[in-house]
């Protein structure tokens, strides 16, 4: 039996010791931010225990029983008021949000994924001085990512939800003018947009999102590399308060940002979430899968540097971003829109707008996480 070679069995050794090291100082590091924050708590006590806390929650979710037994027993722990609004097919977690703030809630925590927590958070910036925690168990949390707000492990991020160290941000707003539904304005905190990625979003199949998470947006990805592109015309106003127009664009997405960091990349690496800004971005490719590759290598190139510019070998995409306080965009033909993953249907004639700071969020006291642990 032929034995395994001297250097590839050293090079096995190596790699296996740095993944214990890696592993190791994960979890040591899982652990020491745990105990800041439960110390956060522990120091607060008496202020607690004079707040009450809604949690907003989707009960059809599997793991929505567990999830209320494990909020229970927190908040008997800690001495905790607090009552449950339970989301419904026609009940989302904008009319939870109102209905809690009714009953007298001082404090509201979204239980669940993106979307979820984007529907409350559009209620809860018109009561500025409210609180909203987030107990984040959807696929990407992305938010809450950018907030620095522990997504695998619950017990922190209730902890996170309970201590009052808040954060102002702003409320991104997208409204579908050429809409006859009555609420027609819509809210969102990390990015809303017109194009290739609703159409993106849209296609995702929810079991192979349930299995591989995030990713599964790559798979949906590929099927429209190809679509149509978008055309029309674009009025941008800077943050000077000039208007910029820009008639017969041709592209395949135009989004408008409040949060920029996705697992392991960055898509909007400027933007700052409550500066008062959105952070538009107009997105084209051209030479087929060639422009693609370029585009992927863009966005790499702003995740290595920081910085919301092209690669220097790009030819073949084009990524335009600017910074504004509102967008107002025109189409030739109708294209779908999305708001932090939720897609609204087709439109024409749409507007992105921000209030600024207009929602306290929950944040962790403590350093947030490294974008490199972000996506573990």
């Amino acid at each position: 039996m032929d034995t395994m070679p001297q250097p590839l069995i050293i090079t096995l050794c190596v790699l296996a010791i740095v993944i214990a090291i890696a592993a190791a100082t994960f979890m040591f590091w899982r652990v020491r931010k745990r105990q800041q924050l439960n110390a956060v708590v522990e120091q607060r006590d008496d202020d607690i225990k004079k707040v009450s806390y809604a949690f907003v929650i989707n009960p059809s979710k599997p793991q929505a029983a567990e999830l209320r037994e494990r909020i229970t027993s927190f908040c008997a722990g800690k001495g905790i008021d607090h009552f449950f609004v339970d989301t419904q097919l026609d009940k989302d977690g904008n009319a939870c949000a109102r209905e809690a703030i009714a009953k007298g809630a001082s404090a509201v925590v979204a239980v669940g994924g993106d979307g979820t927590v984007r529907t409350v958070a559009s209620a809860m910036a018109k009561f500025n001085g409210i609180p909203m925690g987030i107990v984040p168990i959807g696929t990407a949390n992305l938010f809450a990512r950018n907030m620095g707000i522990p997504v695998d492990d619950v017990e922190a991020a209730l902890t996170v939800a309970t201590s009052h160290g808040s954060r102002h941000v702003d409320m991104g707003r997208l409204c579908v003018l050429d809409s006859d539904e009555p609420d027609h304005d819509h809210g969102f905190l990390i990015v809303g947009g017109v194009g290739f990625d609703a159409l993106m979003i849209d296609d995702t199949n929810p079991t192979l999102k349930k299995n591989i998470s995030w990713l599964a947006y790559f798979a949906s990805a590929t099927k429209h590399l190809f679509s149509p592109k978008n055309r029309g015309d674009l009025t941008i106003i800077d943050p000077r308060g000039n208007t910029r127009t820009s008639t017969g664009l041709s592209f395949r997405t135009f989004m408008a940002g409040n949060c920029g960091q996705l697992p392991a990349l960055s898509l909007m690496p400027e933007a700052v979430s409550d500066d008062g800004y959105l952070d538009f971005e107009l997105i084209d490719t051209t030479g087929g899968i060639i422009g693609w590759a370029n585009l992927f290598g863009d966005v790499v190139h702003q995740t290595i540097t920081g910085r919301a510019k092209q690669s220097p070998f790009s030819t073949n995409s084009r990524i335009d971003q600017i910074k504004g306080s509102r967008a107002e965009l025109h189409l030739e033909r109708p294209a779908l829109a999305q708001v932090d993953g939720d897609v609204l249907g087709e439109t024409r004639h749409v507007a992105f707008s921000i209030e600024k700071q207009a929602l306290c969020v929950r944040v962790p006291e403590v350093p947030a996480e490294p974008t490199g642990l972000m996506a573990l």
